[in-house]
């Protein structure tokens, strides 16, 4: 990219988008322990971006890589720099929320509470359950010749102590346990205390004969970013060498050093120089260093807790056109289906799974899989399908990240049924969600293609904005034919009458679409492209999209997390408009549009528009041919674009905010309400919603 002026960092711009996400956490519309839950997710994402982006930015300063940032022209070092800038300021605005947060828990009568701040007889308790359940599992040690330091598996808290005995100064370590309950609650009321203040205080009690001097609370990061090395896997199982370089994982170079203690602390500066890390990695914070405890919270609140802390529980619906439905198969065959995620349920879906097990007319179901929920029904219908006959065939991509030992599991469970099991490519992952089923009725073959922009996963279907699209076009089942026909035989470079499939025809034809617009917007016509992605950071399609501004396409892009260009720039992107939405649901899906009124050419993916995506990975793009469908996805996306209450606007200062407003406008909100006002099969939620939305007007 010659010019930098329209482009930012991608670690930078992703950094906003978590912020974006800590924003959430002091709303106050939002309910209580909803905000605590964003805190969460906040830590939770920042923990996976120094893992992965951070650990490979490390990694190629390590190499001695001169890795230019093709957004801004930036070396490694120079983001590295920009990153720990920004990740302090980000640490001191989460520990100002996450006090705020606590303050009201504690007018709701909720209190995590501190051991000095307990009364004598709450002390008493505290101190007789760390003797009787917690003390058992600990395992404290001095650091010295004799007991060097040991290893700090990622992301595990640890207390550090500089111990004095006579004149010698020695430190100790206390690792606290996984198996340990996180959070101690006491006898009376909603009061708790975190298992590691616990320790803390009564760290003394482990060390007897020694004084101590300083002592810190600390949780390591280390870089996550393991590279695939086949030539490693040629005379092993590829299952098994996956499972020995997962636990590679763990003993990487750590990349940074979170602590719970005052800056000057003297064992602060011990670990420092143990493991090699720096000041700038190096984070003091006040907010607890593990917030995955959370997520367990609600099972303690009391019924009117709940209701007044947490989100209106919601029930994914039974689309409203599937409802009294039988045999979905039969149901497809005359009309294509569009379900979308979380409002509308996956069941159906599943459904079909299950039908197709048992159809006597199905000689086939292929499918490709990244990421699954643990307790999988798709797996156990797939199994059921093997079992009695069907040719199963499962692409399983066992290097989603995180979900490596996941996805070993069940493909050792599928092969165990008689599914054949493969792993994908050599040098890309296979990111695509296609569920081919193919029927033989005497001497005829049909289809049914299912295509969706999301896994396969029935957990985070219910917490993701996705759609999927199941149709009995007979062309896009041929092109579902030939795509899985290429996957098994390594050929990246097939050929689709419908499907647009990555790493060989999805950009290419992204580009030739918008070169499209910019011929009709040189033609003086209405010209547009609206994009709804996670990331945006190719670079071509970057520079083809500031072309089509500058030529007068309308484009409208909403990018939920990184965005590497930057609207408004004059003489660049002055007809780009970019927005980020934020919500109660994680907003996933991928659609892509070109061209304006009837001439509009729609697209469900599985894709962002990343380098990765459509460079490294298997991908699919699907066009919406039916007409109904059409509008039912225009309705999502307009539904979308008019976003004014949890929609964030990219200015051309790379800053995201919000537009001042009278009526507010949330389209998931929106979206739930029409999936319970088409749906009959929860009245009494009807009327909940009801009450909700009487309550906020």
């Amino acid at each position: 990219m010659e010019s930098y002026e329209y482009s930012q960092n991608r670690e930078l711009s992703w950094l906003k988008f978590n912020e974006r996400v800590l924003d959430e956490a002091s709303d106050e519309s939002v309910p209580l322990f909803e905000r605590l839950k964003f805190i969460s997710i906040f830590g939770s994402n920042l923990d996976e971006f120094y893992m992965i982006r951070v650990g490979g930015l490390a990694h190629s300063m390590d190499l001695r890589e001169s890795i230019i940032d093709n957004k801004t022209g930036w070396t490694p070092k120079q983001q590295l720099d920009a990153i720990y800038k920004k990740s302090e300021d980000l640490y001191k605005k989460r520990d100002k929320i996450y006090r705020n947060l606590r303050e009201q828990f504690f007018m709701e009568g909720v209190a995590f509470s501190s051991y000095k701040h307990l009364i004598k007889s709450e002390k008493t308790y505290i101190k007789d359950y760390f003797y009787h359940s917690i003390l058992p599992l600990l395992s404290p040690q001095i650091i010295d010749l004799s007991h060097p330091l040991p290893h700090f598996p990622n992301k595990t808290i640890n207390i550090i102590l500089e111990l004095k005995k006579g004149d010698k100064k020695h430190f100790g370590l206390i690792p606290i346990p996984a198996r340990a309950k996180r959070l101690i609650f006491l006898r009376s009321g909603f009061k708790c205390l975190f298992v590691e203040h616990i320790v803390y205080e009564m760290a003394s009690e482990l060390f007897p004969g020694y004084s101590i001097e300083d002592k810190a609370i600390i949780r390591i990061t280390r870089n996550a970013d393991i590279h695939y090395d086949y030539d490693y896997f040629e005379e092993i199982d590829y299952r098994d060498s996956m499972k020995k370089l997962l636990k590679k994982r763990n003993n990487l170079m750590p990349v940074r050093l979170e602590v719970s203690a005052s800056k000057s602390s003297s064992v602060v500066e011990f670990m420092q120089k143990q493991l090699s890390i720096s000041s700038r990695q190096t984070f003091f914070v006040k907010t607890p260093l593990d917030m995955s405890y959370v997520f367990d919270l609600p099972t303690k609140f009391t019924k009117n807790q709940k209701e007044k802390f947490c989100y209106l529980a919601y029930q994914p619906q039974v689309s409203s056109e599937l409802q009294g439905v039988r045999s979905l198969t039969r149901y497809v065959r005359q009309k294509d289906v569009l379900l979308h995620y979380p409002y509308e349920s996956m069941d159906p879906f599943v459904s079909l799974i299950e039908e197709a097990a048992n159809d006597k007319s199905v000689i086939s179901i292929k499918m490709t899989i990244y990421r699954l929920a643990n307790d999988a029904k798709i797996v156990e219908h797939l199994c059921t399908a093997a079992n009695n006959g069907k040719d199963v065939i499962v692409v399983m991509e066992l290097r989603a990240r995180f979900d490596e030992q996941n996805n070993i599991d069940f493909s050792r469970e599928l092969e165990d049924a008689g599914c054949k099991i493969f792993y994908g490519l050599e040098d890309y992952k296979v990111h695509s969600k296609i569920c081919l089923i193919t029927y033989q009725h005497k001497d005829k073959i049909s289809f049914i293609t299912q295509i969706g922009t999301g896994n396969y996963n029935e957990k985070t279907a219910k917490l993701y904005t996705d759609l999927s699209l199941i149709t009995a076009n007979q062309e896009i089942g041929i092109d579902g034919d030939m795509f899985f026909k290429n996957l098994l035989v390594s050929n990246i470079a097939g050929q689709y009458t419908h499907l647009l499939v990555a790493p060989t025809g999805l950009r290419e034809t992204i580009l030739l679409k918008i070169d499209e617009q910019i011929e009709i917007a040189n033609e003086g016509k209405e010209a547009r492209i609206i994009m709804k992605v996670n990331g945006l950071t190719d670079v071509s399609i970057i520079e083809k999209l500031e072309e089509a501004s500058n030529a007068g396409v309308n484009i409208t892009l909403i990018v939920r997390g990184v965005c590497c260009i930057v609207p408004g720039i004059k003489g660049h992107t002055e007809n780009i408009q970019i927005r980020s939405i934020i919500g109660k649901y994680l907003e996933h899906h991928r659609i892509y549009i070109f061209g304006a009124e009837a001439n509009m050419q729609m697209y469900i993916s599985s894709a962002d528009i990343m380098s990765r995506n459509l460079r490294k990975r298997v991908e699919i793009a699907c066009p919406i041919l039916d007409k109904n469908i059409q509008k039912q996805l225009w309705n999502i996306v307009e539904t979308i674009v008019s976003d004014n209450r949890k929609a964030w606007v990219l200015g051309d200062d790379k800053t995201y905010s919000k537009n001042k407003i009278q009526k507010e406008y949330d389209s998931q909100l929106i979206f739930e309400q029409i999936a319970i006002k088409q749906s009959h099969t929860n009245p009494s939620l009807k009327i909940a919603i009801k009450k909700l939305f009487k309550k906020k007007r």
